[in-house]
């Protein structure tokens, strides 16, 4: 774990030098700092000489082109909260415990150029003066020498356009690099305002696993900490957007509508209904996609949140469940996951990596056998007419009693669930008489039941709602509509993920889901495993 919890880096050289030179940088830093990593680019300025105040890179190309590079470099480090600073004005939303600086930028003496970090970051960022200052050494911070980097086409002195006020939309879920890049563009394009619309409600219905996306509350504030630390000298607007369109075909006052290569057509379509609404067209300004270079088999190539998203399957998304009531050992993984989501595949590969699995279905059959606990009380609610001829029970005739009915259905699960639930802890107990390490409760409703409490964690096998349709489809036999009602009855896939500590999903070939669980079963080994003494 790095040492300092939040940092500012302080870089002087010329823009055109960054390129090459971001990454070594970058990872220089994300070896110190654990949190925000603040950037303060201010090329020319002396470190180690007078004092200086602060002064803002021109708004052109090639600072564009360093900050692509700064977040690209901030990619390959998971989980770096880079945040490069465009325009002073306020304290930072995480005040800085350790400020940086390459010492390739600044030959001579340590102590002048330490000296220079700390007045500089008490200036203009309001930091204690006494914070420790770092020099990051040259082997790190990469070649400062030689000819700088700069597009042989582009106008050295050229600046970016300037609108009044500037409008852009996108889910910013998990702000990532990209993201970082578009926001940046839009602070530097504006002058006044910046009107951000964030994805909400059916806009997301269609997003690859938008369980997994950050509530609206949450993303709105994240993206708010990053603007007004970017730029404090912006007014920003911050609103939830629940068609494609939002305020930008409504606002006169906007200028300008910042889009990526991807988006650029839904730009078109903003102007078109502008045009409709008796407004001046936005000039539309293109930024580039990131290429993510560490994109897996099924991922976008691009640096995406859908892949973010799909990085957190078979990781710990909240902390295990602690109480009194379970059991030291085996270790208790409560499985769970809608009609077809492939829960039973991952319950199969759990008990190839190890685990002693139990079927809940199986329990819940064996308790309406004659002579099993629920048998007697189960005739005794509903009456001899659930009977077969032989003595047993007649599901069927029983679920037509209590489906639709939910006083009935509850009168049912009242007498079942505890008894499954008694049988499902002595079958825990057996896993530990066989010296079982973890043991999988494998039950469609666990959470229903309030089986939860029995387990040290919740994993769920979630699926998108038309794959669980054209599954049901094809191995039930039942039309669409049927399919669709049995889901609709069910918990949502949504209310599962909220209760759990694990996230799995099927979506994929098959070999994507045996990767999945094979990490979430080498995480869990980690978890399982005694930290090492001091």
């Amino acid at each position: 774990m790095p040492p300092f919890a939040s940092g500012l880096l302080v870089l002087t050289a010329p823009l055109p030098a960054l390129p090459r030179r971001a990454a070594g940088l970058v990872a220089a830093a994300a070896g110190l700092v654990a949190g925000p990593l603040y950037v303060h680019l201010q090329p020319g300025l002396r470190l180690g000489g007078p004092a200086a105040g602060p002064a803002a890179p021109p708004a052109g190309p090639a600072l564009l082109r360093a900050l692509a590079a700064l977040y690209t470099a901030a990619a390959a480090r998971r989980g770096l909260d880079l945040r490069v600073l465009l325009g002073p004005g306020r304290r930072l939303a995480r005040q800085p415990r350790v400020l940086l600086a390459a010492a390739a930028e600044a030959p001579g003496p340590p102590e002048p150029v330490q000296l220079g970090l700390q007045r500089l970051a008490a200036a203009v960022y309001g930091c204690p003066p006494s914070l420790p200052a770092l020099l990051l050494g040259e082997d790190t911070a990469g070649d400062a020498g030689g000819d700088p980097e700069e597009d042989p086409e582009q106008d050295p002195d050229a600046t970016l356009p300037e609108f009044l006020d500037v409008a852009v939309g996108g889910t910013f879920d998990r702000l990532h690099g990209a993201h970082r890049l578009l926001l940046s563009a839009c602070c530097l394009l504006a002058r006044r305002r910046l009107l951000a619309g964030v994805a909400d409600g059916e806009l997301l219905r269609h997003k690859v696993l938008p369980e997994l996306i950050e509530p609206y509350e949450l993303r709105a504030a994240k993206l708010r900490e990053f603007l007004e630390d970017v730029k404090p000298s912006l007014c920003y607007d911050i609103v939830p957007l629940a068609d494609p369109f939002g305020p930008s075909v409504t606002d006169p006052d906007l200028q300008c509508l910042v889009v990526s290569e991807e988006t650029y057509r839904g730009g078109e379509a903003v102007n078109r209904k502008r045009l409709e609404n008796g407004l001046p067209e936005l000039a539309l300004y293109e930024i580039q996609l990131m290429k993510d270079p560490d994109h897996s088999q099924n991922e976008e190539e691009k640096i995406s949140s859908s892949s973010l998203r799909q990085r957190l399957l078979g990781t710990l998304l909240q902390p295990p469940r602690r109480g009194p009531a379970l059991p030291l050992r085996p270790y208790v993984i409560g499985l769970t996951g809608g009609t077809g989501s492939g829960k039973t595949s991952i319950a199969k590969l759990l008990g190839h990596l190890g685990a002693f699995v139990i079927d809940a279905d199986k329990l819940g059959h064996a308790v309406y056998v004659p002579g099993g606990p629920a048998y007697e009380p189960v005739v005794a609610a509903f009456g001899a007419e659930i009977l077969n001829k032989d003595g047993t029970i007649n599901r069927k005739v029983l679920g037509a009693k209590v489906f639709g009915n939910q006083e009935q259905l509850k009168r049912l699960t009242d007498i079942v669930w505890p008894e499954i639930a008694q049988m499902a802890k002595e079958r825990v107990r057996e896993a530990d008489a066989q010296g079982k390490a973890v043991c999988v409760l494998d039950a469609a409703v666990l959470l229903e039941a309030g089986w939860q409490d029995m387990v040290h964690e919740v994993w769920t096998a979630i699926i998108p709602e038309e794959e669980a349709v054209r599954r049901i489809v094809a191995r039930d036999g039942l039309s669409e509509e049927a399919a669709r009602h049995r889901l609709q009855s069910q918990m949502s896939n949504r209310q599962r993920v909220e209760q759990s500590q694990v996230v799995l999903c099927t979506l994929w070939e098959p070999d994507i889901t045996r990767q999945q669980v094979q990490k979430a079963w080498d995480l869990l080994q980690q978890r399982l495993s005694p930290e090492p003494g001091p």
